[in-house]
């Protein structure tokens, strides 16, 4: 990912919190000599050799799966809150250009074996559950609703290599940094606010 170095995202505690945050990614790998994509929950997990993975699954329907060969590399892409900037917002003139937040994961996949497919589930849906009013357990669930789960591949990423991005502005002096935020609070856009959110974070 094309990243100028004023807009790296090199903290590890912060990318790592991006991902739990916005886990809902695109995996990306190359099957049959397409390139393929699939819009899925990624989730990041620590394996049993205390290392960060990636955990996610697809279904054995979707023909990218065929493409998972053992240590087959793969792209998971994870994207932020993000917005248009308008050069109207600054205070001479320049060109119009777009803030945003992103994480590309770089590693190589492998298919996990069926148990440890549905603890997958079950921690996936632990997570997303946690504050439904009645919430549903994997564990709690019919065999022939369980079925289904014969259906999905798991998987497991092991990360290579991990490019950050937050291009919020940083390239602005203050007063049009903060103008910026202003504007942006001032669209109603649920995705500028949350961008004017994290400029607010970034410099105080």
């Amino acid at each position: 990912m094309y990243t100028p170095e004023l807009y790296k995202n090199e903290d590890p505690e912060s990318i790592r919190t991006f991902l739990k945050e916005n886990s809902f990614g695109i995996l990306i790998n190359q099957t049959n000599g397409r390139l393929c994509a699939t819009h899925i929950p990624i989730e990041l997990e620590i394996n049993d050799e205390g290392k960060e993975i990636l955990q996610g699954h697809i279904s054995k329907l979707n023909p990218q799966a065929e493409g998972f060969a053992e240590n087959d590399q793969v792209l998971a892409v994870f994207t932020g809150p993000h917005s248009y900037i308008s050069s109207s917002w600054y205070d001479h003139e320049n060109v119009p250009t777009w803030n945003y937040i992103a994480v590309h994961v770089y590693g190589r996949i492998k298919i996990v074996d069926y148990s440890a497919a549905v603890e997958q589930l079950k921690k996936l849906v632990d997570k997303y559950e946690a504050n439904s009013e009645n919430p549903v357990r994997v564990e709690d669930l019919s065999e022939k609703t369980m079925r289904e789960a014969r259906g999905i591949f798991g998987f497991e990423i092991e990360i290579d290599e991990i490019q950050a991005t937050k291009k919020l502005s940083q390239n602005r002096d203050d007063h049009n940094y903060k103008n910026i935020i202003s504007e942006l609070e001032k669209t109603e856009n649920p995705q500028s606010i949350a961008v004017a959110k994290e400029m607010s974070k970034c410099r105080k």
